[in-house]
This record gives structure tokens, C-alpha cells and sequence, in this order.
């Protein structure tokens, strides 16, 4: 065995114990790419057709396979903490508004602050909501559609123009006594 072919087979192993111990499709095409030179050897190919053959072929493996067999293996992951809460629904038990800074929802038996997507939108105690993302420690959801569809009275409240005081003090004056 020539030293050259000593080397191939070296690099070889170690690609595929890295690639076992660390399974991060990292390693896998250069072991790919050492199995050319390999036979590139036994042909008695010169050392720089080997290495040549040898990065080429990690190289097109990497770019090639990769994106596929990554997507193959990554269909069944599950999605964990913070990223599991997008797309699911919760119940609001205590007003969301963003004006006031306020809000919070039930998830999954957890107690989160909560914001609506949509600043100048209240959403109501007992609304059902989505969440459409995660901000620090806080929730952005919208209100749910098809429970908006079920209960039209929960639709969007909109929240009111602020008002300066001498407003205030007309819309006072203007109200009937009671």
C-alpha cells in the first residue's frame, strides 16, 4: 500500500467517525471525496489529480446533496420551546392593548404577556387568539377568524383617537345628565 492511498483511507475513517459521532451532515461528503481519490490511487493517478478529484468531488457533494438530504432528514424534527408556540391558538385572560401595554394569554396551561399584531386593536378577555410570533418573552397574536366567524360581538374593537383635555371637557359639557 502506497502512502498516498494510506492517507485517502486515514481521511476516509475520520470523516466517517466525525460524521457518526456529531450525525450533522458535516463530514459525509469528504468522505465521499476521499473514496475518489481512493480509486484514483489504485489507478496510479498522480497526487495532484487526486486532490483535485478529491475537492471537486467534497465540494459538488456539499453543494448538491446537501440541501436535499438535509430537507429529507429534517421533515420529522420537532419543533421545541419558543418555536413550538407560532401557529397555535390561546385564550386571552387579561385585555390585550398595546396603548396601555397590557395583555395576557393562556397557552398550554402557561401564563404569557401578550400583544396584538396590530396596535390599534383591543382584543377582549376570553378571546380566542393565534400566535403569529414570539418577541422576548412576550407573544404577538391575532385575533382567531373562525372564532370571530362564530362570535361577531368579539370582533375587532378599535381602540380611540387619543384626546387633549379641552375635548375631554366639551364631550363632558355636551353629555345629558343622568
Amino acid at each position: 500500500m502506497t502512502e498516498n492511498m494510506i492517507f485517502w483511507l486515514v481521511l476516509l475513517i475520520v470523516a466517517i467517525v466525525v460524521e457518526v459521532l456529531t450525525m450533522g451532515l458535516t463530514t459525509i461528503w469528504f468522505a465521499g471525496g476521499a473514496l475518489v481519490a481512493i480509486l484514483a490511487t489504485l489507478l496510479h493517478a498522480p497526487i495532484w489529480l487526486q486532490v483535485i478529484l478529491f475537492m471537486a468531488v467534497s465540494l459538488l457533494l456539499l453543494f448538491f446533496t446537501r440541501p436535499v438530504a438535509v430537507k429529507y432528514f429534517n421533515k420529522d424534527r420537532v419543533k421545541t420551546n419558543v418555536e413550538s408556540m407560532v401557529g397555535r391558538q390561546a385564550v386571552v385572560t387579561g385585555e390585550i392593548d398595546n396603548i396601555q401595554g397590557i395583555g395576557q394569554v393562556t397557552l398550554g396551561r402557561q401564563e404569557w404577556s401578550a400583544r396584538s399584531a396590530d396596535d390599534t386593536m383591543r382584543i377582549p378577555l376570553g378571546s380566542v387568539v393565534d400566535v403569529v410570533s414570539v418577541s422576548g418573552v412576550k407573544l404577538i397574536v391575532k385575533p382567531d377568524e373562525q372564532m370571530k366567524k362564530l362570535n361577531p360581538d368579539s370582533a375587532k374593537e378599535q381602540v380611540p383617537e387619543p384626546m387633549s383635555v379641552s375635548q375631554m371637557e366639551e364631550m363632558e359639557s355636551q353629555r345629558p345628565e343622568q
